[in-house]
């Protein structure tokens, strides 16, 4: 049996890639054979974070704020590298509301096109581009949904691309229950509700509503 055919037979909905592997982030061109083959598959992949590279701030644990830096890196370089292009097929989920993305968006576009003018890259990605790909991710709402960050995730990223989350098992109970109890008082109309809670993700994986 080949090792194709053995994927063939897993059943898997999608698969978790971590936002870095050891300092390689996903858009890197070591990862191009897998997201071409993701991108043949129509695959669904949930991006989770994972610590940075780099020293750690003593007593401030990664999970507080350098994950949430940790997916927008890996966002930045997916769309910047052209994988999210190359390969349109993959539908990405990244985690803990997009991390930095939606609240930063329009500021991350820019400063990458200005960045490839600076080093001479051609052809420019232009800002407007950039900030298409970025709303093509789709968003779940772990440990995020509260009302200072819903409004800015709900006006940027498209509303059947906001999946609910609740990081389980990495969170604490307490703490997924927190942000579900914010979700579920937030002033939603009842298809936005009903979308977020389950219709965006059995649009995602059909067997869920099978």
């Amino acid at each position: 049996m080949t090792r194709r055919s053995r994927a063939n037979e897993l059943g898997a909905d999608g698969i978790v890639l971590l936002a870095n592997q050891s300092g390689t982030y996903l858009g890197d061109a070591a990862f191009e054979p897998l997201m071409a083959e993701l991108g043949r598959r129509g695959a669904t992949v949930f991006i989770h974070p994972a610590e940075l590279p780099g020293p750690l701030v003593p007593g401030i644990p990664p999970y507080a704020a350098d994950f949430l830096l940790d997916t927008t890196r890996a966002a930045m370089n997916l769309v910047l590298s052209g994988t999210t292009t190359r390969h349109p097929g993959i539908r990405f989920i990244l985690s803990h509301g997009g991390g930095f993305l939606p609240y930063a968006a329009h500021r991350i576009a820019l400063a990458l096109q200005a960045h490839q003018q600076v080093g001479g890259v051609q052809p420019v990605m232009p800002h407007e581009t950039i900030l298409a790909e970025l709303r093509r991710f789709y968003f779940d709402t772990a440990l995020s949904a509260n009302p200072d960050t819903l409004p800015t995730l709900l006006a940027f990223a498209d509303p059947a691309r906001i999946t609910f989350g609740s990081d389980f098992p990495y969170a604490t109970p307490d703490m997924s229950a927190y942000f579900t109890r914010q979700l579920d008082a937030y002033p939603l109309d009842d298809d936005q509700r009903a979308a977020i809670d389950r219709g965006n993700a059995e649009a995602l994986f059909p067997r869920l509503a099978r």
